[in-house]
């Protein structure tokens, strides 16, 4: 089942979809867990849908209901309840940029691991302050200057999650004619196409380009995201835009579908090297 990516935020999604599950497996009823709080039936009902938070007393009691006994892992889920109470930096600007945008970087910074598939832009980790501008200019040509400026240090302060201490592995395909689709000035082109040479060597990042050729761009609808993290109770995340917004997809079912279509694209991209190769053509033939 899909999800938009209006509040709660997925933080609070996964805490509340974690406690469901934990519920049902204990063989339990939200009136039995509501005994166990002594609170209202439609309180219970309000924390599964990830309506209302929970107090760290009142979920160590119901780990304790639901016969979670494993100390790792229920250091696991209150880390997921904490978590899903903290602001990030990203919430300075949460008046200034879409929230929806401000939604998707949440996610984004507790990812440990990202594959990503674009078919018309480079991946906004990846872009150029310049690339970043020229996009915003062309998608939004009303923005304002102070708005072009809060939309730059937000790309800014999101490429952080590639150098924090504990850096975030990124794995993107990338469709050929991205490499050729030209946004803003030749030389402003150049320098993006320079930079995705410099970021494929990086250790965390994996950058393979899908020939024109390949009859998998067939395949390619738009891009997509899977954003895994790193406790076990947290399953992954799919991530598409359409054009009446943005969508999180959180059953197995629709992720797997996912991560079977990034596996078949990766076999028939091109490997790192020749992915650098074709880079570096695109960016001779740069005019």
């Amino acid at each position: 089942m899909p999800i938009s990516s209006n509040n709660p935020t997925i933080r609070q999604r996964r805490l509340a979809r974690t406690l469901r599950d934990l519920r049902i497996a204990a063989g339990l009823k939200h009136s039995d867990a509501a005994r166990v709080l002594a609170c209202a039936e439609s309180k219970m009902t309000r924390l599964e849908n990830a309506q209302s938070g929970i107090r760290l007393v009142d979920l160590r009691l119901l780990l304790d209901a639901y016969g979670v006994a494993d100390p790792e892992q229920r250091a696991e889920i209150e880390k997921v309840s904490r978590e899903a109470r903290q602001k990030g930096w990203w919430t300075r600007y949460t008046n200034l940029v879409d929230s929806a945008y401000a939604a998707y970087v949440a996610v984004e910074w507790d990812a440990q691991e990202i594959y990503n598939v674009e078919t018309h832009l480079i991946p906004g980790l990846l872009q150029t302050p310049e690339y970043t501008e020229a996009v915003i200019r062309l998608q939004a040509p009303d923005a304002t200057p102070e708005e072009i400026q809060t939309q730059l240090k937000v790309r800014e302060e999101r490429r952080k999650v590639l150098g924090r201490a504990t850096p975030l592995q990124l794995w993107v395909i990338l469709s050929e004619s991205i490499l050729r689709h030209r946004v803003g000035s030749a030389e402003a082109m150049k320098r993006q196409l320079e930079f995705l040479l410099e970021a494929s060597r990086e250790t965390n990042i994996e950058l393979q380009i899908l020939p024109l050729e390949s009859p998998m761009n067939a395949c390619l609808f738009g891009p997509f995201v899977i954003m895994s993290f790193p406790t076990a109770i947290e399953s992954p995340v799919a991530y598409t835009e359409s054009t009446t917004g943005t969508v999180y997809y959180e059953e197995e079912s629709d992720t797997e579908r996912y991560k079977t279509l990034f596996r078949r694209l990766n076999v028939a991209a091109s490997d790192v090297g020749k992915s650098r190769t074709l880079i570096k053509k695109a960016l001779e033939e740069m005019v």
